[in-house]
């Protein structure tokens, strides 16, 4: 794939949208305060995953008003791994970085992640007085302890959806349906390392949450055995000499 505008940045912010047109205005907001004060050169990149709410249209029209920011339409909504896979896949700046569209975490809070790429290949933040109600946090609790035992990645909180890696590592990610609960796992199949940094979390004001009981615990569960069965037969190789130019 042919280099884009992304490449003229440092720092790429990927961010999937599923149907989240009430939150469209305030995350341009939030998004162009950051990219005023961000450590690297940014830029946005919006996945529109199959949105039917009208976001597509609320999104091409804040790119049209901002010139870094971008987006991809996927054809139909295909999931949230997938619309990563998407954005990995059209990010060409050195870095890249991962947010929700629900507003739950800040943008400016990539700052406190960006530094440590100095000696990490993936920093992810940890969502510190949880806004969620009791039993989305429960829910949580269980599938993070049960995915940490079965990976051992040492992760306290995967779910966080503020992440930034190393755009190179990004795009050998092996991608599967449920793999964005597995970044840092991943990372480590790479001989990567990963660290975690306290961040803000927030109530979500606008929009409905895509994510229930059955996406939340069941999937999880079985995406475990999945990544447990590739974890064994990964490939990971370096070429130490070559003739190719």
């Amino acid at each position: 794939m042919e280099k884009n505008q992304t490449s003229q940045y440092s720092f790429t912010v990927i961010v999937p949208v599923y149907n989240e047109v009430e939150n469209i205005s305030r995350l341009e907001e939030k998004l162009q305060n950051f990219l005023t004060q961000s450590l690297y050169p940014a830029c946005v990149l919006f996945v529109n995953d199959g949105s039917t709410d009208g976001s597509k249209e609320q999104i091409h029209h804040i790119c049209e008003l901002n010139p870094h920011f971008f987006y991809l339409d996927m054809e139909k909504n295909a999931g949230l791994s997938a619309a990563l896979k998407a954005g990995f896949d059209y990010c060409f700046s050195e870095f890249t970085g991962y947010m929700d569209a629900d507003m739950q975490t800040d943008p400016d809070d990539f700052n406190l992640l960006l530094p440590y790429l100095a000696k990490y290949e993936l920093v992810t933040g940890i969502r510190t007085e949880r806004k969620d109600s009791f039993f989305k946090n429960l829910q949580s609790k269980i599938a993070n302890g049960y995915r940490r035992m079965m990976t051992g990645d040492g992760i306290s909180d995967t779910g966080c959806p503020l992440k930034v890696m190393y755009t190179i590592y990004a795009k050998r990610l092996p991608m599967f349906d449920g793999m964005h609960r597995f970044l840092p796992a991943l990372i480590l199949l790479q001989n990567g390392k990963i660290q975690q940094i306290p961040v803000r979390h927030y109530p979500r004001l606008a929009g409905k949450s895509k994510y229930h009981l059955w996406n939340r615990l069941t999937g999880p569960f079985i995406d475990c055995f999945a990544y447990r069965w590739m974890k064994k037969r990964y490939i990971n190789y370096k070429i130490s000499r070559t003739n190719l130019t």
